[in-house]
C-alpha cells in the first residue's frame, strides 16, 4: 500500500486550472486540492478535467474569508462563500472542504474570547450545513503569523469537542507544525483518528529533504494512528511574502523539482515498514 499523493492548486499560481491539471499529472500525483475559488470554474469542468487527466480532487480549500470578523456583514458574506464551497464539493463528489480563519489576521478586533466562541458557533452551523449534504469538514490549524485562532494540535482537539459535530476532523499541516509544535509525531497522534487530512511542506516550505524536518517519524505517527487519507504537497518555491506562491520568473520549475523530490521520498514509503 502506498499513500495517495495530492497538490494544492494554489500553489501553481495564476496558472489556468487546465494546465495545473496537466503539471499534477505528468509529475506523477494521483490528486489535487482545489482552491476554491468559485467564480473560475465550475463543478462539470473540474469533472471534465479529472476525467481527461485520471486524477481525484481530494480536497478544497478555502479562499480567504474571515468567519470571525466583528462586523457581521464580512461575516455573513464568508459564510455564504462556505456553502457555496461546500455546495460545489457535493455536486464534485463529496471532497473533503477544509475551513480556517482569515489567514494575515494575527489578532482579535473585539477580544480573543469573542472571536473563539464565534468560531465555534459558525463551524457548528457550517458542519450542519456539510452534513446534511454528506460532506466532512476538516478544520486547519496554523501558525501564529497566519492566524490566532488555531494554532497547535490540542487546539484542534479542544475546538472539535466544542463544536461537537461528527463530521468535523482536523487537517495538519507539517510546515504550520514545524512552527507549533515541540514534536509533530505527538500533534500528530494527538488528532488520532480525527486527522481527517494532512498537508505536506518541509520546514522551509519547500520539498521533502529541502528543510530539517524528521519525516520518518512524521510518516511513523501516520501509521501509528492509521491514517489513510491523502497526503497533500503544499509546499512553494523560494522568496519573500508567504502569501504568494508567484516567486518570480521560475518558481514553476522550482515548485515542480520540489513536488518530483516529495513524491520520490513517499513513494518509497509503505505505512507498514517505515519504523
Amino acid at each position: 500500500m502506498r499513500y495517495e499523493t495530492g497538490v494544492c492548486t494554489w500553489t501553481f499560481g495564476d496558472l489556468s486550472l487546465k494546465e495545473i491539471f496537466q503539471r499534477v499529472s505528468a509529475l506523477g500525483f494521483d490528486g489535487v486540492e482545489l482552491h476554491g475559488d468559485l467564480q473560475s470554474f465550475t463543478p462539470a469542468y473540474v469533472r471534465s478535467l479529472m476525467d481527461e487527466h485520471n486524477l481525484k480532487v481530494f480536497s478544497l480549500t478555502p479562499d480567504n474569508v474571515d468567519i470571525v470578523h466583528s462586523d457581521s456583514v464580512i461575516r455573513n458574506k464568508a459564510m455564504d462563500y462556505y456553502r457555496q464551497l461546500i455546495d460545489f464539493a457535493a455536486e464534485l463528489g463529496n471532497p473533503v472542504v477544509s475551513c480556517h480563519g482569515d489567514v494575515g489576521r494575527v489578532k482579535a478586533l473585539t477580544s480573543q474570547e469573542q472571536e473563539e466562541a464565534l468560531l465555534v458557533e459558525n463551524v457548528q452551523i457550517l458542519a450542519d450545513y456539510a452534513a446534511d449534504r454528506n460532506i466532512r469538514l476538516v478544520f486547519e490549524v496554523l501558525n501564529r503569523y497566519e492566524s490566532h485562532l488555531i494554532n497547535r494540535a490540542g487546539q484542534a482537539k479542544a475546538l472539535l469537542k466544542a463544536v461537537g459535530r461528527q463530521n468535523l476532523g482536523v487537517l495538519l499541516d507539517a510546515y504550520h507544525m514545524n512552527i507549533e509544535e515541540p514534536s509533530l509525531a505527538k500533534a500528530i497522534k494527538t488528532t488520532d483518528n480525527q486527522l481527517g487530512l494532512f498537508h505536506i511542506a518541509d520546514s522551509n516550505r519547500e520539498g521533502i529533504g529541502y528543510g530539517h524536518t524528521d519525516f520518518k517519524a512524521v510518516f511513523a505517527a501516520l501509521d501509528d494512528i492509521g491514517y489513510r487519507g491523502p497526503v497533500i504537497m503544499e509546499t512553494t518555491a523560494r522568496g519573500p511574502n508567504p502569501f504568494t506562491p508567484v516567486k518570480g520568473n521560475a518558481y514553476l520549475q522550482q515548485l515542480e523539482q520540489f513536488l518530483q523530490a516529495s513524491l520520490g521520498y513517499i513513494r518509497t514509503l509503505s505505512p507498514l515498514s517505515i519504523h
